[in-house]
């Protein structure tokens, strides 16, 4: 078997697929890409058992086989090499021997059908939408899914889809991003809870892309294809929580601010707030907003004063700062609006500007206790 490719061409995707590679596998033949080559098609893999990713390079050959081809020393070496033609050749001895315009260099490989394979999709339901509309719901969603391993359900993504909209929900019970697109639709109504590695993935590789996504779904897996790239990953297990009913639906009070402003504000106040809790309180009465943190045990404190067009009655309100600097980070808009009810009920953050029609983003930030 032998194939003839770019170097740098090569380089591109291997490094998109060795995101899906552990750095330490239980099985020894996961730490490998799978090369299968069939005329000028290569179709090289990489898994880590739950997810699993191939790309389609085109290569000049007119053999057929497959190889594993260690990963960790294939992208070292090719991180080497200025743009040139790459000859492989596999040898009778185990070895892969790749030619450069300077040298030679022999790595051992394993036996390809040793490989596992990729799980087969049986009658998936399916749904298409643009890259980069599924970048974007992933990076404004992914942040706020949660770390816990006693709440697997809560460690991915939500994908709702049905014929009115896509719906996207993350949530760690102490925040939460609910991102919804009426512009996109799904033919028949489905949901599935996607880990945040696959997740990861894809919105690397799809920020940014015009082209468009197949999505296909059955009760355990899901498969993403795109260009000349598939992935295919376990979906979590579990029902999730109805986050509906979490989302307060009366917010008499309504606070609408510059976001970079406030955003610096509690950035620079959560400096002095109390290291454990990272509390910050927010004091509202009339146009103005108060930011204050203290840290009791060092006497540290801070306060700040912003102008802001607030409706609803005077009230006081402690977040934890990282959470709501998360949120305001994350959101791109001039102004923001923060809608509460009341000091011990959440506060509903959504941006006032900066969508697109049809595209709706709403957070959700649980308050913390005041000590008065």
């Amino acid at each position: 078997m032998k194939f003839i490719v770019s170097s740098t061409y090569l380089l591109k995707q291997l490094q998109i697929l060795g995101g899906v590679i552990n750095n330490s596998n239980t099985l020894p033949i996961l730490d490998n890409f799978l090369f299968d080559l069939q005329k000028d098609k290569l179709t090289v893999s990489a898994s880590d058992l739950e997810t699993t990713m191939s790309s389609v390079i085109t290569v000049d050959s007119d053999n057929e086989g497959t190889i594993a081809v260690p990963a960790r020393l294939l992208l070292e070496t090719l991180k080497t090499f200025p743009e040139q033609p790459l000859t492989f050749v596999v040898e009778d001895n185990n070895t892969v021997e790749i030619s450069s315009n300077h040298g030679k260099y022999a790595l051992a490989y394993a036996d390809g059908a040793e490989f596992p394979k990729a799980v087969e999709l049986t009658s998936p339901s399916s749904t298409t939408l643009l890259g980069d509309i599924l970048a974007i719901a992933i990076n404004k969603t992914i942040f706020a899914a949660g770390n816990d391993d006693l709440r697997p359900v809560m460690s991915g993504v939500f994908f709702q889809f049905s014929p009115e909209n896509l719906t996207f929900v993350a949530t760690d019970a102490h925040k939460l991003v609910k991102y919804q697109r009426t512009d996109v639709r799904a033919s028949q109504v489905a949901e599935f809870i996607m880990p945040k590695k696959p997740l990861t993935l894809l919105k690397g590789i799809l920020a940014g892309s015009e082209s468009d996504v197949l999505i296909e779904y059955n009760e355990s897996n899901a498969k993403f294809s795109f260009e000349d790239t598939e992935l295919i990953c376990r979906l979590i297990d579990g029902k999730y929580p109805n986050y509906e009913a979490v989302i307060p639906k009366e917010n008499p009070n309504q606070l609408t601010i510059a976001r970079n402003q406030f955003l610096s504000s509690v950035r620079r106040v959560s400096i002095f707030s109390n290291k454990t809790t990272h509390q910050i309180r927010l004091k509202i009465a009339g146009a103005e907003l108060n930011i204050s943190a203290e840290d009791i045990d060092y006497s540290n404190k801070a306060e700040e004063r912003l102008t802001c067009a607030y409706q609803g009655d005077d009230m006081q309100i402690g977040f934890n700062s990282r959470f709501l600097t998360e949120m305001l980070n994350n959101l791109s808009s001039d102004e923001v609006s923060l809608e509460m009810s009341l000091p011990n009920r959440a506060g509903i953050l959504t941006p006032s500007d900066g969508l697109d029609e049809g595209e709706y983003v709403t957070m959700l930030v649980m308050p913390v206790m005041l000590n008065s």
